[in-house]
């Protein structure tokens, strides 16, 4: 049994994609090789050729590869697992592990401006696409990185919130949704060429 997965929110003046078309596939998958995939726990469509999800296992494998991912993001300090980056690496998607390169000893957030600053700035670059955004729960520093991007969406930040504790659950930090409140877009840098999922500056 195969869930499509549509994350939008009318109030947001979005309309719904199916993963069918967010996957870029014009044939529809059987029933029989849908029961062969299992997305990762927390998978959602973010935007076309943009998911996000926990940080993915073996059996995640085969549905990854309906992805045809060209670059995964790693937010969290823990390296995915050897398996994971050896199926990365020999399906020539590009692993970025941000969550390491922005840890400090002694750090205490969860999560810092300048890490969602870069993270912000690959997943904008459609050259990246389709992106994979990953932690290690999917739910702290992958939720608070796409509410910095319905930010830039222009999205309301009651849009915002309902997304955000959708799928963090109980999980959910207040602290982080401040964080997104007063992220300073501004700081991002936009790329030449934009998604066409996002306005214009």
């Amino acid at each position: 049994f195969f869930f499509f997965f549509s994350f939008r929110f009318e109030s947001a003046g979005h309309n719904r994609l199916p993963l069918s078309r967010a996957l870029g596939g014009t044939n529809e998958m059987t029933e029989k090789n849908a029961t062969l995939v299992t997305p990762p726990s927390g998978f959602g469509i973010v935007e076309t050729g943009v998911y996000r999800s926990n940080t993915p296992q073996r059996l995640h494998f085969n549905f990854l590869r309906q992805l045809g991912l060209r670059t995964a993001v790693a937010l969290s300090l823990e390296r995915p697992l050897r398996d994971v980056q050896e199926f990365f690496q020999g399906h020539n998607v590009k692993l970025v592990h941000l969550g390491l390169e922005h840890w400090s000893i002694g750090q205490s957030a969860v999560v810092s401006e300048s890490l969602i600053k870069e993270a912000l700035e690959l997943v904008l670059d459609p050259d990246n696409h389709p992106i994979l955004v990953m932690c290690a729960t999917g739910k702290v520093e992958t939720g608070v990185l796409v509410g910095c991007l319905r930010k830039l969406q222009t999205w309301s930040f009651t849009a915002i919130v309902q997304e955000y504790r959708m799928f963090a659950a109980s999980v959910a930090r207040v602290e982080l949704e401040l964080f997104v409140e007063l992220f300073d877009t501004d700081l991002v840098s936009l790329p030449t060429k934009l998604p066409a999922w996002l306005p214009p500056p």
